[in-house]
């Protein structure tokens, strides 16, 4: 056989059947489904480690928009005790207590919880006033609120926030998102005072790199003593 034949001589194809394309398919997507999950849930074990050295241990927590209930599945552990979650939705992934939330008021008797949780929650309140009212009324005398904010401090935010507002403006209506300034005033005139307000870094979560920061709210003397 001439060498001119072999080099016109052309490399079998190999086909990839069907069904193995889509194993091969099932088995990335599992993987990466299990990826999520697995960073889903350690973040929410970061947040609940950090919010645990906040509250005393058997306190009664309320956590107002829990999505996924991670957060307070883990703090259930931490407290020794369990940990109510509400949102709008019908359901949560992890195992809790937990409440359907009309979005107005909050499915609890008045002075009933130690502390009430309210982790990028705010800027998705269409009546934040109404909201932080109710979290007065669950809150027993000397609660506090834990609350975790996005900030739009500089341009770069600003887009972040703009592009969260697109994701869920059609399912929790307009965000609105405030800067330091804008939050001091509403504490103020919700009647809360801060005890902590600490920055904390944007690469938390390095799909959404944003500023962020941490409050731990009381409500004020004037309002406690009256």
């Amino acid at each position: 056989m001439s060498t001119e034949f072999l080099g016109q001589v052309a490399a079998p194809e190999i086909e990839i059947p069907s069904l193995a394309k889509g194993a091969i398919f099932d088995g990335f997507k599992r993987r990466w489904l299990r990826e999520r999950r697995r960073r889903k849930v350690g973040r929410a074990y970061d947040m609940a480690l950090e919010i645990a050295r906040a509250i005393p241990r058997g306190s009664k927590v309320l956590d107002v928009g829990c999505g996924n209930g991670f957060i307070a599945h883990h703090l259930s552990a931490m407290l020794g005790v369990s940990v109510v979650g509400i949102d709008v939705m019908p359901k949560t992934e992890a195992s809790i207590d937990y409440r359907r939330y009309d979005g107005v008021h909050i499915p609890l008797a008045d002075n009933s919880v130690d502390a009430v949780l309210l982790c990028y929650v705010l800027h998705h309140a269409q009546d934040i006033q109404v909201m932080l009212t109710e979290v007065k009324r669950v809150l027993r005398r000397g609660g506090s609120a834990i609350i975790y904010e996005d900030i739009p401090e500089t341009l770069w935010d600003r887009f972040i926030c703009w592009t969260h507002n697109l994701q869920w403006r059609k399912r929790t209506g307009e965000c609105t998102f405030r800067n330091e300034s804008e939050w001091a005033v509403l504490w103020e005139a919700c009647g809360f005072e801060v005890l902590k307000n600490r920055h904390l870094a944007r690469l938390r979560n390095l799909m959404h790199p944003v500023c962020r920061r941490f409050y731990l709210l009381s409500e004020t003397q004037t309002l406690r003593a009256s």
